[in-house]
């Protein structure tokens, strides 16, 4: 057997391996799949916040701008957050 083919079988095995061993390492995320009522409040906040999904001339950043007053009104709301309240 040619020394090509096994040098080539040996690098996809390695990268085979290293892909699912990079997969693997990822953080499970227990909140699992959302619903689609989530999604669309998700949404709607975004869209609150200046994001406008039609708007492709300004896309990366009103979609970054947004991203930002989502983050900042989530921490505010979040227990122990900036503004201190409760969410409920």
């Amino acid at each position: 057997m040619n020394t090509l083919p096994r040098v080539a079988l040996g690098v996809l095995a390695g990268a085979c391996w290293f892909a699912s061993a990079a997969a693997l390492a990822q953080p499970y995320d227990q909140s699992g799949p959302l619903t689609r009522a989530q999604v669309r409040a998700d949404l709607i906040e975004w869209r609150q916040a200046g994001y406008d999904p039609m708007d492709w001339v300004n896309y990366p950043e009103n979609a970054q701008r947004a991203g930002a007053i989502v983050a900042q009104r989530r921490a505010s709301r979040a227990p122990g957050g900036a503004g201190g309240q409760m969410s409920q």
